[in-house]
């Protein structure tokens, strides 16, 4: 059986939620981000993007490049809630379903062709989520994810299309390098030094050829420019919470060493956080004496991923909570209410410095483990 693979994508979605939150902001350039100089573009209109503005710019450079810009702070429970929307329809009115960032999606269509036509199932699910949510949606329907994300890249916005089987290739050939997922400023500039600069190209190079500059990810660029991809549809699952605690070995009433496991716990959580792709709304600290009294302590805020935010709250929670001054057994760091989307919208209010600071750190912890980097404060030596 053929496979049909959809992908869906809200367009431009967090300038869209602001749109229908306010009419007066149709038509016009709107970038939504930090509010100041120092801030960065955590997404922007087509309007805008016309001027050369795009997310992760610095914001002086975007107010530069598009003075008349309606500048807009990041409304996180807003797009939570438009997110969850439509997230809802999908769910309720496809088979298989997997989110794959707050606003995209992967929908495994395969066998329905015999009793709807997918393809025209899709536009009616488009329309769907349409007339339930307000917000404009592309889509693209193939035999992969890769090619069908291609195809809604190609046709946004407010597009939709169909690659049938068997011209995946073809219709990927004429396109530029870098409009192949995976394939970033590195790698294409790369490939462009090998004199490749469109997909067709790619396509026909010796697969151990690739292999000998990229390892084995010259395999994977292979198969995906000659429109080859069996990775699956994941079922849509959300994690209700996220959690680490640690019970010592000898009970302690050191307060400095407990806040420093407090650190590293909420340092790390705030690590895979980001790494997974959400925010979390809840901050959960808990506390365990030696006579096993267990006691929680939580706070509801807006939701984020960074730790400059989460350390703070833990550390405060900490200090309303620990009031027996009696020895402790276990502490515990605890996220929920997590939402889609940090990467996006870790960027709302984060300095042109702090943003590239996480992802250099979370590089570093994804190539040599969690625990290779981190504040200092959170590995201090224990009093005896």
């Amino acid at each position: 059986m053929d496979r049909a693979i959809l992908h869906m994508d809200l367009d431009c979605f967090f300038v869209s939620v602001e749109r229908l939150r306010n009419s007066a902001l149709n038509n016009k350039p709107v970038i939504v981000g930090g509010m100041s100089d120092r801030g960065v573009v955590s997404a922007c209109s087509y309007e805008a993007r016309r001027f050369g503005v795009h997310s992760a710019m610095p914001m002086r450079m975007a107010r530069h490049l598009c003075p008349d810009a309606i500048i807009l702070r990041g409304d996180f429970e807003a797009y939570s809630q438009y997110s969850e929307m439509v997230t809802e329809v999908i769910v309720e009115n496809a088979p298989l379903v997997e989110k794959a960032s707050v606003d995209e999606f992967y929908i495994d269509m395969t066998g329905m062709e015999k009793f709807f036509g997918t393809y025209r199932y899709a536009q009616h699910l488009r329309k769907t989520i349409i007339k339930e949510t307000g917000l404009s949606i592309s889509f693209g329907l193939s035999t992969s994810k890769t090619v069908s994300k291609v195809v809604t890249n190609e046709v946004k916005p407010a597009g939709y299309n169909l690659v049938e089987i068997g011209q995946e290739k073809q219709f990927l050939a004429p396109l530029a390098i870098n409009k192949l997922p995976m394939v970033g400023e590195v790698t294409a500039q790369t490939l462009r030094n090998m004199g490749i600069s469109k997909v067709g190209t790619l396509s026909e190079m010796p697969c151990k050829v690739l292999e000998r500059t990229f390892g084995k990810m010259g395999k994977v660029l292979w198969e995906k420019a000659n429109g080859i991809d069996y990775s699956p549809v994941l079922p849509y699952s959300e994690p209700k919470s996220m959690s680490k605690e640690i019970t010592f070995q000898q009970d302690t009433t050191d307060l400095v060493y407990l806040k420093s496991i407090l650190i590293r716990l909420a340092e790390q959580l705030s690590y895979e956080l980001r790494k997974d792709g959400y925010c979390t709304a809840c901050v959960t600290v808990k506390l365990r004496y030696s006579n096993f009294d267990t006691h929680n302590k939580q706070v509801i805020i807006s939701s984020t991923s960074a730790d400059h935010i989460l350390i703070p709250l833990v550390l405060q929670l900490f200090d309303q909570l620990y009031e027996k001054r009696l020895l402790i057994r276990l502490v515990g760091v605890r996220f929920t209410k997590l939402v889609r989307g940090v990467q996006q919208l870790s960027l709302f209010d984060q300095s042109a410095k702090v943003a590239p600071l996480y992802t250099a750190m979370d590089v570093i912890r994804s190539r040599f483990g969690i625990k290779s980097i981190g504040r200092a404060m959170g590995y201090p030596i224990k009093r005896e």
